[in-house]
């Protein structure tokens, strides 16, 4: 069965797609948990006795982590909220039709991506 003939995934293969979906926004709130608790955690690591210098270091370093794993959590959320759409997408039934040229996106790329809108053949046109 080519891609091109069919409009829309079946329900059953839908229901398969939206498990592999909901398993990886567990995953990925379980990653954005660990950045955020990363992120509030003081990194206090008994430096206050130590030299100046070194703790002017230790400050430089836990700030740039601070930074790292803000910007880590932003990406996180926005990975989820992809996820959360594309769940939106197959309730509505029109999840895994690309955006641009209205075509089922190939399965096995959905797999590796299942957030994705688009196929490979508008992705590539975008470059």
């Amino acid at each position: 069965m080519s891609t091109e003939t069919k409009e829309r995934y079946n329900d059953a293969e839908l229901a398969e797609f939206k498990d592999l979906i909901k398993g990886k926004i567990q995953k990925a709130q379980e990653q954005l948990a660990l950045y955020k608790s990363a992120y509030v955690n003081d990194g206090n690591n008994g430096t206050d006795d130590t030299s100046p210098t070194f703790k002017a270091f230790e400050e430089g370093s836990e700030t740039m982590s601070k930074e790292a794993n803000s910007q880590l959590a932003i990406r996180q959320e926005k990975f989820i909220r992809d996820l959360k759409n594309a769940l939106i997408r197959i309730e509505s039934k029109t999840y895994g039709i690309c955006r641009v040229t209205n075509k089922l996106i190939a399965k096995e790329r959905l797999k590796l991506v299942p957030h994705a809108t688009l196929s490979m053949e508008a992705k590539n046109l975008q470059r």
